[in-house]
């Protein structure tokens, strides 16, 4: 987004040429400064310049976006500190946006149009950080190697039948580390680190690379497994590359549930207003226009996120995922 301002010139030039400054007519709008929002993203897609252009056509506010790694933007605010000049952070993952809160960099949301729309699951207790999209981590699986009936649960990827077979990203990366943090909300730190331990004895090779890597270590033959977020693979199968596609095309899907039977593991993109913001009823308004059926279309239809708004137009090739009951732990 372009930086900008506007400053007003014309009483220090009227002072100097000694005259008394006219009248504006009674019918004229006055001449006001632009009122600003400054958004801090961890996203870094070109529709949310489509989606950052809307809202400032809609409403008159001008966005000053920067955008960065979360850990990046994390760092940053807390050297910024009270003067941080963010209103909101937009972040992927519930985790990313938790470290923002812990470090106090948050506020509450405690408009009750926008916690009225958001499910409680799908928000932070008190309100600092809000979801706007779902993101849902599943499995993509070689069919020549195994049957859905053999990942139907996330506890089955510990089974000896998965030796070498497991492909994943790093440990350390923030979707590993909240779906491990939903295993010990069901299971308890210690039957949650055996699970853990089970995958990473079960795993093709070291971890490497990001979800799409995994997708295609599959299709490529090096593993039957991949741990990955639903919206990489989708993103493969629409893609305009055949490579692409045809790597979509040599796996299949499947969204484990956990073996309570309580469904699946669920995750957000979110929002969360600045502590330091001066501006909260501004970054509540920015929020309602991302949770509206025109910002929830443009907040997902490159990412192939699911919308959180359930009247939203799903993007292409969301169906494609098989359906699923989302846990209300996620």
């Amino acid at each position: 987004m372009t930086f900008w301002k506007t400053t007003l010139f014309s009483a220090v030039l009227i002072a100097a040429a000694g005259c008394t400054p006219p009248q504006p007519d009674a019918g004229s709008d006055a001449q006001t400064v632009p009122r600003t929002l400054t958004v801090y993203s961890a996203r870094h897609y070109d529709s949310d310049k489509l989606l950052y252009d809307a809202y400032e056509t809609r409403s008159g506010v001008k966005l000053r976006v920067r955008e960065a790694g979360a850990d990046q933007l994390l760092e940053t605010m807390k050297a910024e500190g009270a003067n941080s000049p963010a209103d909101l952070i937009i972040a992927s993952d519930a985790g990313a946006l938790w470290r923002f809160q812990n470090a106090g960099l948050t506020q509450p949301v405690t408009d009750q149009e926008v916690l009225s729309i958001v499910p409680p699951h799908y928000r932070q207790s008190e309100g600092h950080w809000v979801g706007l999209a779902k993101r849902i981590r599943l499995v993509a699986y070689d069919p020549a190697r195994f049957n859905a009936d053999d990942l139907e649960t996330w506890e089955q990827l510990e089974d000896e039948s998965k030796a070498q077979e497991i492909c994943v990203r790093s440990s350390s990366n923030i979707y590993n580390l909240s779906l491990l943090s939903e295993m010990i909300e069901r299971l308890g730190s210690q039957r949650a680190a055996a699970w853990a331990t089970g995958v990473r004895t079960n795993m093709a090779r070291d971890p490497q690379g990001g979800d799409t890597d995994q997708i295609r270590a599959v299709a490529a033959g090096q593993c039957g497994i991949a741990i990955v977020n639903h919206y990489y693979w989708v993103r493969l199968a629409t893609g305009k590359s055949a490579v692409d596609r045809s790597d979509a095309e040599a796996t299949r899907l499947i969204v484990p549930s956990f073996a309570d039977g309580r469904g699946a593991h669920v995750n957000i993109t979110g929002v969360a207003v600045s502590a330091s913001s001066q501006h909260a009823d501004l970054a509540t308004d920015f929020i309602k226009f991302l949770l509206s059926d025109e910002g929830q279309e443009l907040l997902t239809s490159e990412t192939k996120e699911y919308p959180l708004v359930a009247t939203a137009t799903m993007p292409e090739g969301v169906d494609l995922v098989p359906a699923f009951s989302a846990s209300e732990l996620s």
